[in-house]
């Protein structure tokens, strides 16, 4: 029987490598980005190794758009097995330069939406019994930083959300997990912004979103009475 598993924020590194490790596996990777033509190469990637891609532009702070989403998945591809949460919105501003605008923005994106997709997954999963859920957290999940104070913000909401739901979930046979990727992963935009921190790559000094992705799959196949809720993940290199 086919599943499919929905990547909410599937970007060129991380979300990619996601859809691409369940894809592997026989998962219809359905794929979602605001702008459906950005999803087009990670689309005909999936493909080419032998999978089946299915791209959606949808903006997932639209609760209108994201309703329809899942019902269309369910209906017209496959019983959603796994829901990814992957949205990022890291940025930086001084707090006397962050606009309400800004904050909330932020929150929006990494935060409300993340609401949106656990709480449609649920719907779901929840009658058949089984499924995941899985949110992508940062440093800033559990550590606010200097210039952060949006994005910290929204991903301390974001792991309380994943909590409760993991409580409210876990007893119906739905695994809630969250992950707290810290530091850098290994993109165009960390060798383009920070080149020292990319010239670590060689010494395995980044996170290679491969592995990341690999994490993902052995989180999703736990068996129920040893389920990890929350994972670390960062470079040996990286303090903590």
């Amino acid at each position: 029987m086919s599943k499919s598993i929905i990547v909410v924020g599937a970007g060129d590194a991380l979300g990619g490598a996601i859809a691409r490790r369940f894809a592997r596996e026989g998962f219809e990777a359905v794929i979602i980005r605001r702008n459906a033509d950005q999803l087009q190469p990670l689309a005909e990637t999936i493909r080419a190794e032998g999978g089946s891609a299915h791209p959606f532009g949808v903006d997932a702070r639209n609760e209108e758009q994201m309703v329809a989403l899942f019902d269309a998945v369910e209906e017209k591809i496959a019983p959603i097995e796994t829901c990814v949460f992957n949205i990022g919105a890291n940025v930086r501003f001084p707090i006397a330069e962050t606009t309400s605008r800004v904050f909330f923005k932020v929150w929006e994106m990494a935060c409300f939406s993340g609401f949106l997709a656990g709480r449609e997954a649920a719907k779901k999963m929840v009658p058949r019994g089984h499924g995941s859920i899985i949110f992508t957290g940062a440093t800033a999940s559990v550590r606010g930083g200097t210039g952060f104070a949006a994005f910290s913000s929204a991903k301390h909401g974001l792991r309380a959300l994943s909590q409760s739901m993991a409580r409210e979930l876990g007893p119906k046979g739905i695994h809630v997990a969250h992950t707290i990727i810290d530091g850098a992963i290994d993109t165009a935009w960390i060798a383009e912004n920070f080149p020292e921190r990319y010239a670590l790559k060689d010494r395995d000094g980044i996170l290679n979103p491969a592995h990341i992705a690999d994490a993902y799959w052995n989180l999703h196949t736990q068996p129920r009475d040893a389920w990890t809720h929350e994972l670390d993940l960062r470079p040996w290199m990286e303090t903590f």
